[in-house]
């Protein structure tokens, strides 16, 4: 009887829950949720990858959840919870470097000469637009709202982060010695 007969379903179970674990635990660190995030950003908006997407629902659906999911891990990676260490420093900067690649997408999108998705096009006549302009639209939301929830964040939490820092520097000076 070899080692893999004698363990119990139980035991799997255990070791898929501990395998989790881990990879939650790597993937939810802040570079590597913030790496995560983006990567799922530009892989997607590659046309090729956005165009077989638009023609293939299961994909589409795959990629809203991936810009969902990564979103998700992105927040939860950086923002202050109980229970962990708050380094707001470091939440800033990757606030602050997520708004400039998305940022930077939102650019390309809003400044480029050509269309980059020509299939999504269809659409942007029921808004009065040409397809060109709904790309550029498309781009300008994705640079400025987008871009001011981040700088907002940051702000909140460099505030946060100021606060703090006074409030242990305060009390550091109390002790007595």
């Amino acid at each position: 009887m070899g080692i893999a007969d004698r363990t119990s379903p139980r035991d799997g179970k255990a070791h898929a829950r501990q395998a989790l674990h881990a990879i939650w635990t790597v993937a939810s660190r802040p570079l590597n949720a913030t790496a995560i995030h983006g990567i799922a950003i530009w892989i997607w908006h590659v046309p090729v990858l956005f165009e077989t997407a638009l023609q293939q629902g299961v994909l589409h659906y795959a990629q809203h959840a991936s810009f969902l999911g990564t979103a998700l891990l992105f927040w939860w990676g950086i923002l202050p919870r109980s229970g962990h260490q708050q380094a707001y420093g470091s939440a800033v900067m990757h606030l602050f470097f997520t708004s400039l690649h998305t940022g930077l997408l939102g650019v390309l999108l809003l400044l480029s000469p050509r269309l980059w998705y020509p299939q999504n096009a269809a659409g942007a006549a029921l808004w009065g637009l040409t397809p060109i302009e709904d790309q550029q639209l498309a781009g300008l939301v994705m640079w400025v709202p987008a871009g001011l929830i981040y700088g907002g964040a940051a702000l909140l939490l460099a505030g946060l982060w100021i606060s703090k820092s006074g409030i242990r520097e305060a009390s550091h000076a109390l002790r007595p010695g």
